[in-house]
């Protein structure tokens, strides 16, 4: 028994759309995973529901009546629109918008670039450096790597780690300069930034009696580091920062002395917001890459 006002199943119509389109219950049959006798089941089933006949069937063969073929045509474009709409959601899923300071950014993140991508090829990651606090909902930003004494309270916040900072210059400037005991560096290029843990308070940790010398500052870690690496002078580096010059070689620790950071790092993101799994498995993988690393001791050249 028909019933032309019933709202015909989507399954059916999807099934009718495929036959319709291949010309061929089987060919439907294939692309759907399903029997031939499904398919001429539902779409029976669809056209009773209709009560309008939507194929002319000669034996194995079957062709569209004219109520079939309008139907067939604006089922094939609301389809497109719905898995392209289905292929942006899940696109959209995987997008994770990353803001972090510029010096983690060159200095500890872009380094293991590779092995997020490797363990996360499908994740579309975009990074953005800046030193202001961004606005995520304005700048379409997902989550962060805020440096701060303590968690946002208007953001959910997860501690990645916590570092110290100690002084860090090339083995070479260290050569020149004679670097023995933390007094010579009275006679060295003290590189300054602008972190809570200056010079001064180095100097007072390590017994210097005289105040450091003064010397040029640079406002951004990343430059502070470089002018180091390209033996400028001495730096205060900050662990995380330094950890891989130091592995590598173009940065020594002269002296093993370094002052806790007041700062720790937080992956944080709009409490408003629901994380995707793609958000939930960068903050993972940031957890375990803080996790794995280990603070530079003063290394091989080290002065004792």
């Amino acid at each position: 028994m028909s019933s032309t006002h019933a709202k015909p199943p989507l399954r059916a119509l999807q099934v009718f759309e495929a036959a319709a389109r291949h010309g061929s219950f089987t060919a439907a049959a294939e692309e759907l995973g399903i029997t031939q006798s499904g398919v001429s089941r539902q779409v029976s089933d669809l056209e009773a529901t209709l009560g309008i006949p939507l194929f002319v069937r000669h034996g194995a063969r079957i062709a569209q009546t004219p109520a079939g073929e309008r139907l067939s045509g604006q089922l094939a474009d609301a389809f497109v629109r719905i898995w392209s709409s289905v292929s942006d959601i899940r696109r959209s899923e995987q997008v994770v918008t990353l803001s972090m300071l510029p010096s983690v950014a060159t200095r500890w993140f872009a380094p293991r670039l590779g092995r997020f991508l490797a363990n996360h090829p499908d994740i579309d990651l975009r990074i953005t450096a800046s030193r202001h606090l961004v606005d995520f909902a304005a700048e379409g930003i997902d989550a962060a790597i805020r440096y701060s004494p303590r968690p946002p309270p208007d953001l959910d916040a997860v501690q990645l780690g916590t570092e110290s900072v100690l002084p860090v210059c090339s083995p070479d400037y260290a050569r020149q300069q004679g670097l023995q005991v933390p007094a010579d560096l009275y006679r060295a290029t003290l590189l300054h930034g602008d972190i809570p843990e200056d010079w001064s308070s180095w100097f007072a940790a390590a017994g210097c009696e005289h105040p450091p010398p003064t010397g040029p500052r640079l406002g951004d870690d990343a430059a502070i580091l470089q002018a180091a690496v390209d033996h400028q002078g001495v730096a205060l580096g900050r662990s995380l920062l330094v950890a891989d010059d130091i592995a590598t070689g173009r940065l020594i620790a002269p002296f093993p002395i370094s002052l806790d950071a007041s700062y720790a790092y937080w992956f944080v993101r709009p409490k408003s917001s629901t994380a995707t799994k793609a958000i939930d498995a960068m903050r993972t993988w940031l957890t375990d890459e803080f996790a794995r690393r280990t603070e530079p001791d003063a290394g091989p050249n080290a002065r004792p």
